[in-house]
């Protein structure tokens, strides 16, 4: 019999887990609101007419929390007045309840018993747990002071349930020890970080972090590390074994040193009070006034603070200033400097003067080159002229008496220039080839008949190669400017050998009137003859 009802109920167990559902564990964190949760499927035909919440104390008593009824409602034990509700409105096969502002004696076991109709009476259970945020706090260990052992940073401590975890994080060189202690529904644990002060480590951060599940980021405490050091002094502004000198102007001392808290500075004079004339500025001491020999000693520096004090000397020589001297080296470079700038600048202007001087002469030289192009153009226009005027003088002359010898020796020595002249200018052009030079020696010979005739007593022969020698010059040397020029030019001398051709059948026709005897030329005798005197004058 107690088999069969033993079997029953594990069959009723079976049944009610496929039809009442709910959770074993439940989790709160403290403050918070939590659903306990209870529902059933009921089958068709099937009603749930009342749920009743039950909490199961630690003697194992169980307390009446709330009672829902499908027609009567909901109610709630005064303990619970007002942190108990019923979650969800409508059908009672959803009993879940709401307990607000969740605190640690809420943890415990939870049942839910449900009366069905037709199917009888049900029940399920489950626990709450109610998880309690840590609140870190972070203690600081005694003062640091450089030079100490192994000593306490910093402590932190956090309480929670469950037990929380705490850690540290910083650049400082250091240890962490953490010791755990167990109170009811919680527990703190405390860790400690130790190091040995040093001023590297002034000013660095020190941080705890707490992590624990019912916190939804980890939270974190930093604490700035406070060292007290005091660094040695020393003495900027002279050098050791360097003396000053009497008049010195701008002379300083100046203290060095560093700590925390900040030091303070003080100057004194050893065996000796200050000299007159002298300041201290902070961490400086000023000579307002030019040394002099009374300013010599030895200078102490003390840097203190609440930590330490520490000294610095230095000793000041001051030696007599010999009479001023003037730096040799920095004039001589100003000097140097000068003339450099001076030369510079006459060169320069020595470089545009010649610059304009030879732009100059080159104008002069183009422009005498250009008249004297101009001018051998107008005197192959005269030559050219000269000839023609020649033939016909030469016929009226033959016709007419000559009224006196010396325009008869006048008019022999003109046909003797022209001849000697196209002789020499068709050499010349043989040899050289040069319109210019044929020019000029034409007019030159020319002037110098002219003068002749007004009663120059020398040898036309050798007045004609004495003339030549002077009037031959070279050939100016061509420029792009008188290509164009030199062309027309050549056209225009290749017109005048023409024109030369035409004059010398005319000087052959006149040589008919004359006779060469040992090397002279002779008028042939006619009633009209013209012939040349010893001395070498017309007649």
């Amino acid at each position: 019999m107690i088999r069969k009802v033993f079997l029953l109920l594990l069959a009723i167990s079976g049944v009610l887990a496929k039809i009442l559902a709910s959770q074993n564990s439940i989790t709160a964190v403290l403050g918070k609101d939590v659903v306990l949760p209870c529902s059933y499927q009921a089958a068709e035909g099937e009603k749930v007419v009342q749920i009743t919440w039950m909490k199961r104390r630690e003697d194992g008593t169980a307390q009446e929390l709330a009672v829902l009824n499908w027609q009567h409602g909901t109610y709630v034990q005064e303990t619970y007045s007002g942190r108990v509700l019923r979650h969800s409105e409508g059908s009672l096969e959803d009993g879940s309840i709401l307990l607000k502002n969740a605190v640690q004696a809420d943890e415990g076991a939870y049942e839910c018993h449900l009366i069905t109709f037709p199917a009888g009476n049900f029940e399920s259970s489950l626990t709450l747990k109610i998880l309690v945020p840590p609140l870190p706090t972070l203690n600081l260990g005694p003062p640091l002071e450089e030079g100490q052992g192994r000593t306490l940073a910093a402590s932190c401590t956090a309480e929670g349930n469950p037990v929380p975890t705490v850690t540290w994080e910083t650049e400082v060189r250091g240890s962490a020890s953490s010791r755990v202690s167990s109170h009811p529904r919680s527990a703190s644990v405390t860790s400690e970080f130790y190091v040995v002060p040093g001023r590297s480590m002034h000013g660095k951060a020190l941080t705890c972090i707490v992590s624990h599940p019912g916190l939804q980021h980890k939270k974190r405490i930093t604490h700035t590390l406070n060292v007290a050091y005091l660094s040695d002094a020393s003495v900027l502004g002279h050098e050791e074994g360097e003396d000053w000198v009497t008049g010195k102007e701008g002379a300083f001392l100046k203290c060095l040193g560093d700590g925390n808290p900040p030091p303070t500075y003080n100057w004194t004079r050893l065996n000796d009070p200050l000299p007159s004339g002298v300041k201290i500025k902070g961490d400086t001491l000023l000579f307002q006034r030019p040394l002099s020999s009374e300013d010599g000693g030895v200078y102490v520096c003390q840097v203190a603070n609440d930590f330490a004090t520490k000294e610095a000397e230095t000793t000041i020589s001051i030696k007599g200033n010999r009479a001023k001297q003037v730096d040799v080296v920095s004039i001589s470079m100003i000097g140097a400097g000068l003339i450099s700038v001076v030369l510079l600048g006459l060169l320069v202007l020595v470089v545009v003067l010649m610059t304009c001087y030879h732009k100059r002469k080159t104008k002069r030289i183009t422009e005498k080159y250009e008249e004297e192009l101009t001018l051998t153009r107008e005197n192959s226009i005269r030559r050219l002229h000269s000839s023609h005027s020649t033939d016909t003088r030469n016929q009226m002359e033959e016709n007419l008496p000559l009224r006196s010898e010396s325009r008869q020796g006048s008019f022999r020595g003109d046909s003797l220039c022209r001849e000697s002249l196209r002789a020499d200018s068709l050499c010349r052009d043989s040899r050289q080839g040069s319109f210019r030079a044929d020019s000029l020696r034409e007019t030159s010979l020319c002037s110098v008949m002219s003068e002749e005739a007004e009663g120059r007593s020398y040898s036309t022969l050798s007045t004609v190669r004495e003339i030549e020698t002077q009037t031959e010059l070279p050939p100016p040397p061509a420029t792009p400017v008188q290509e164009d020029q030199m062309e027309k030019e050549k056209e225009e001398k290749e017109q005048e050998e023409e024109e030369q051709r035409d004059s010398e059948k005319n000087i052959k026709q006149a040589m008919t009137h004359f006779v060469q005897e040992n090397g002279t030329l002779r008028a042939k005798p006619t009633s009209n003859g013209i012939y040349i005197n010893g001395r070498g004058h017309l007649v």
